[in-house]
């Protein structure tokens, strides 16, 4: 696919890769070099009060505890004594 740039440094993306990678109006895209390629990708921006959930570590932690519950690897506390007695064990 080819385009133009046109005035004020705008390129219009053939609607095509648009409906291909699920693209909306309002995403937010990084634009890089490699060799001599420019390279668009689709970014997602994660406020930072949110961003501890989306690193590396948690998400790890998370797939752990999916696996544990899918397995039936679970405990459920009777009430807050139970509980407790449960994590002491």
């Amino acid at each position: 696919m080819i385009t133009k740039l046109r005035e004020r440094s705008q390129i219009t993306l053939p609607a095509e890769i648009i409906k291909k990678m699920r693209l909306a109006p309002g995403d937010t895209l990084e634009i890089t070099i490699e060799d001599d390629k420019i390279v668009i990708k689709p970014v997602l921006i994660v406020d930072r009060s949110q961003a501890w959930f989306w690193s590396k570590k948690w998400q790890e932690k998370e797939k752990e505890v999916e696996e544990d519950i899918k397995a039936g690897r679970v405990y459920h506390a009777k009430d807050i004594n139970d509980l407790i007695k449960q994590l002491e064990s």
